[in-house]
């Protein structure tokens, strides 16, 4: 079971992402969805439609903030006005937790508004725990970092990048936010064993699970999210959940968005492979003949 310090005390089942094309349909239709995942720069603003659906939603469903733009890897330090900002939509939206990526991407102001990949150095470590203590002790909430998909390396490297997660999560005492597609990725550009990563992170501090899709190419996999989640994945999902317990689970589907119902039963197959790992692992019960 997913450890309480990480997730606000909140034991939630399966989510999707709440996107723009979906917002009349639950709004109207009202789908029985465990919780959503918005944005939170998406809504880091001062009125307008987004805040306004938003407010509706949270009326009937959990809602769980997933941030792009926290950057805790920047060698510059945090940007306070962005946490700022954070932590007024925190309170807006009463989120269990937030979460994030272990990944940097500003320098001297210009913003790459992009997830780039850290050098796996115990100093790189080091500053982003410290960056990771501060926006934790800052926000007053608990905080995950999600592992992101990457398509280069470095020739520093120190670790293996799950050894890196696992250390900067260590040092900052903050949630790990896994996301098995993003492994799977990152393991065929890089030519890692997937389930050597599954089985290495410390699973007391896994919060929360991401799954989606991606596209494949002939020397390489792009981290899409526009697919539905292929056979390989589940099965890192099953290890995970066999590692973690039931943890929340949120499907990821962000471009070439199909209907609400699609996203919804892709999400739900996760329920099936969740329960099937966790029915296996129950203790045999021996009973004595009377």
């Amino acid at each position: 079971m997913a450890d309480s310090r990480f997730t606000g005390g909140k034991m939630l089942g399966t989510g999707i992402g709440l996107r723009v094309p979906h917002y009349d349909h639950i709004l109207r239709e009202k789908p029985a969805v465990d919780w959503f995942e918005i944005i939170s720069e998406n809504y880091m603003v001062e009125g307008g439609r987004a805040l306004a659906v938003l407010d509706s939603i949270m009326d009937q469903y959990q809602v769980v903030m997933h941030g792009v733009g926290m950057y805790p890897g920047n060698g510059n330090g945090l940007d306070m006005d962005h946490l700022r900002r954070l932590k007024k939509l925190i309170k807006r939206t009463n989120t269990p937790w937030i979460s994030d990526h272990l990944c940097w991407g500003s320098v001297d102001g210009s913003v790459s508004h992009d997830l780039l990949p850290l050098p796996f150095t115990f100093d790189v470590a080091r500053k982003t725990a410290e960056n990771l203590r501060i926006a934790q002790d800052f926000l007053e909430i608990p905080l995950a970092m999600e592992n992101i998909s990457s398509y280069a390396e470095f020739t520093m490297d120190e670790m293996t990048e799950w050894q890196f997660l696992s250390e900067v999560c260590e040092l900052a005492n903050i949630g790990i936010l896994l996301d098995v597609n993003n492994i799977y990725v990152s393991s065929f550009n890089h030519g890692f064993d997937p389930m050597d990563y599954v089985n290495f992170i410390p699973s007391n501090r896994v919060a929360q699970i991401h799954i989606a899709g991606h596209s494949r190419y002939e020397r390489f996999i792009i981290d899409t999210h526009d697919h539905p989640v292929i056979d390989p994945v589940w099965q890192l999902y099953a290890r995970a959940i066999e590692r973690c317990g039931s943890t929340a689970t949120l499907l990821e589907w962000d471009a070439s968005i199909p209907s609400f119902e699609e996203v919804w039963q892709e999400a739900k197959k996760s329920e099936k492979w969740r329960n099937n790992q966790l029915r296996e692992n129950e203790p045999s019960k021996n009973y004595e003949a009377v």
